[in-house]
């Protein structure tokens, strides 16, 4: 077994596992309550007072009989799951309404598509490659939720242009037999320009003054890297310019997530998480109270529960905390959507639109001190390849590391966890790589290295206080020595906050029911 401090946590940032949440959440104890921008006044600020910021500050405020009570600005972000149909639309514009009478002011409610309306999309692009052209199940989708809502005939004429110039599109695949990046991101924006549309209407519907944006027009700016777009560093201005000057903070912004623009006018996508990146990136520029997140599920929870029966509520996860855990599995946050928000330190708040009652899980910055817990909680990645890398040079040989590295570079390949000493590595690569990649990587590692790879491995990472590793770890080996469990390689996190393990798949379920036992149930097995 081989065991470093150093670790790598580039890994791709498209794997996402089902989500560890079922329980309500409740907020954890010694988090302190999030501030309103209003309270937190120094002397230069009040220095700086004039009628305009008065009335400013007064603007941010709601009466409640003859108080004043002050508003927390958010932004709220649903995905297509939350948006499934009319009936899941209703009951989010009604929650949208909900959250507006108990303080909550959103000055964005980032949407995704409609239910499956992105993989109906992209299905439609390949049956155009083939020479048939169908958007009727869409039609039928979006036109269900206006006859429900019997939504006026402005949102009805949007909604028919929109998917007419979507089976233009179509048709000229068809007739071309090519769909290039760029068409691709043109094609897949189509559910989301639809679904801000319609939310935004019944949103006015119900009483809730609301507009419905497309992305680039609240300053959504990105590279032309299709597929997988990139924020540019002006969109920062160009959204708080937009929500500071153009923009009625008393009506809701509804807008496109996951889609943007390029500097040449043409529609990209953000990639995997795109759309928790849009909802971050607002509420971070616009350095707003809170940036809320709503899934199907209730938060964060210790472990996968479909694994784990007894598998209990996380209250608080720090931002590097909860990137730890996407990138090694849990469907949390994806770790490109915390950056904005860790930023400006702007708390992350991940709720259940199914069950809005739940607290959720707060995502925010821990003030000092140890972490409440010994583990927060228990994550893994299956599938993954195991790369032992020994140098066939003289010991510590000049480069060696950097030659790998060179390598793997120049196959695409990117690293999840890694341990090394002066003339060998190990390294993992999840199942989401290139096999061809993979295997041309090995074969130019053979030239001045012995590489062998395991196949049918797993990541298991503790989410931890590595400042108590020395307890973390003494419970962990017991639990892998009882249970028979071989780690073939260890590695903790430059981010200090976990400790991951390789072992065999087949080992990977027995490892966790049991170490959960240990650190969160009091039925330790050893």
């Amino acid at each position: 077994m081989k065991i470093s401090t150093f670790a790598i946590s580039c890994v791709t940032l498209t794997a996402s596992v089902s989500a560890f949440t079922t329980s309500p959440l409740f907020l954890s104890r010694g988090v302190a309550p999030i501030q309103h921008a209003a309270l937190r006044m120094t002397a230069d600020d009040e220095a700086k007072s004039s009628p305009v910021n008065d009335f400013k500050e007064k603007q941010s405020r709601t009466r409640t009989d003859d108080n004043y009570k002050d508003t927390i600005d958010v932004t709220m972000k649903f995905g297509g799951s939350s948006l499934a149909d009319a009936d899941r639309i209703d009951h989010v514009t009604a929650l949208i309404k909900d959250q507006i009478a108990a303080g909550y002011r959103p000055r964005a409610v980032i949407c995704s598509a409609m239910g499956k309306s992105t993989n109906s999309l992209l299905a439609a692009g390949d049956f155009a490659l083939e020479g048939r052209v169908n958007i009727d199940a869409l039609r039928t989708l979006h036109q269900s939720a206006l006859d429900e809502f019997d939504l006026n005939d402005n949102v009805r004429r949007e909604i028919k242009e929109l998917l007419d110039e979507c089976e233009d599109l179509l048709n000229g695949v068809r007739l071309i037999q090519e769909l290039s990046p760029k068409s691709l991101d043109q094609l897949v924006s189509f559910g989301e320009r639809c679904s801000v549309r319609i939310v935004a209407a019944r949103l006015n519907q119900i009483g809730v003054p609301a507009q419905a944006f497309d992305s680039w027009e609240v300053g959504i700016l990105t590279d032309s890297n299709f597929g997988d777009a990139k924020l540019l560093p002006s969109s920062e201005d160009a959204i708080r310019n937009a929500f500071q000057k153009r923009l009625d903070p008393n009506v809701v912004a509804v807008v496109t997530g996951f889609i943007g623009k390029d500097p040449n006018g043409k529609i990209t996508t953000l990639g995997r998480g795109g759309s928790d990146l849009s909802a971050t990136a607002i509420g971070a520029a616009c350095k707003l109270d809170e940036i809320q997140v709503w899934k199907d599920v209730d938060g964060i929870l210790t472990a996968d529960p479909r694994l784990v029966e007894n598998a209990v509520p996380v209250d608080y996860v720090t931002y590097d905390e909860a990137a730890e855990l996407a990138y090694f599995g849990a469907q949390v946050l994806h770790p490109i959507a915390m950056q904005p928000a860790r930023k400006y330190d702007v708390p992350v708040r991940v709720k259940n639109s199914y069950n809005p009652s739940a607290k959720g899980t707060l995502i925010g910055k821990r003030e000092g001190g140890p972490a409440p817990l010994l583990v927060t909680a228990i994550t893994c990645k299956r599938g993954i390849q195991l790369l032992d890398i020994e140098s066939t040079q003289m010991l510590g040989a000049y480069g060696f590391l950097a030659q790998v590295f060179r390598d793997l570079e120049h196959n695409k390949l990117s690293v999840d966890v890694l341990a090394s000493s002066e003339v060998s590595i190990s390294l993992t690569l999840d199942k989401k790589q290139d096999d061809d990649n993979i295997e041309n990587a090995v074969k130019d590692l053979s030239e001045y290295a012995t590489v062998t790879v395991k196949e049918d491995r797993a990541i298991l990472t503790l989410i931890s206080d590595v400042e108590r590793s020395s307890e973390v770890l003494a419970t962990a080996f017991r639990v892998f020595d009882t249970c028979g469990v071989k780690v073939e390689m260890m590695s903790q996190g430059a981010s200090k906050v976990n400790i991951s393990f390789v072992i065999k798949n087949e080992q990977i379920d027995e490892a966790i029911t049991n170490l959960h036992k240990c650190y969160f149930e009091d039925s330790c097995i050893v």
